[in-house]
């Protein structure tokens, strides 16, 4: 199962558009994880359209409609694996205990926020992941999204792609 993972998209904002390269890989998923930060609902709804199922979270600036459709947590379950989503992951200092605490039946949490790409695998079996943002790099090098790859026994597989 391959897994598109976005969050931070900031849509709409003037003539901004996801990149192409990011729009294919959506499209080419099995299923789409945004970890919040759509800002208005027709972005969801965009989303919803292309064709794979959208497991969303609420971002600190989305509308209120979306604030009525999303949950500011979740547990996608995907391909065999169990995902946590959030948008605020708290500071960088034990982010990745405080994550697990967050979600501890999980092999997986994605978040957004930052802007800024990180991985984390603990080497027990439990990893975050924030693939930054496809529209709004801020300090990071490139606008940028993640896929996933469910493997044998809910294993996740993270890749970080840069999009523009």
């Amino acid at each position: 199962m391959r897994i598109a993972i976005v969050s931070d998209t900031h849509l709409p904002r003037g003539s901004r558009t996801l990149p192409e390269a990011c729009v294919e890989r959506l499209v080419s998923a099995d299923a789409i994880l945004h970890r919040g930060d759509f800002m208005a609902v027709e972005v969801l709804d965009w989303l919803e359209g292309l064709g794979p199922p959208v497991h969303g979270v609420l971002g600190n600036v989305d509308d209120a409609t979306l604030q009525d459709r999303l949950p500011e947590r979740h547990v996608a379950e995907v391909g065999g694996a169990r995902i946590g989503m959030v948008h605020i992951p708290g500071p960088k200092a034990g982010r990745v205990e405080r994550l697990r605490r967050l979600f501890p039946d999980t092999e997986a949490v994605v978040f957004g926020h930052t802007h800024l790409p990180e991985h984390a695998d603990t080497g027990d079996g439990f990893q975050v992941f924030n693939p930054g943002s496809p529209t709004e790099r801020r300090r990071a090098p490139a606008r940028t999204m993640g896929m996933a790859t469910v493997g044998d026994g809910g294993r996740v597989a993270f890749e970080l792609v840069a999009v523009g």
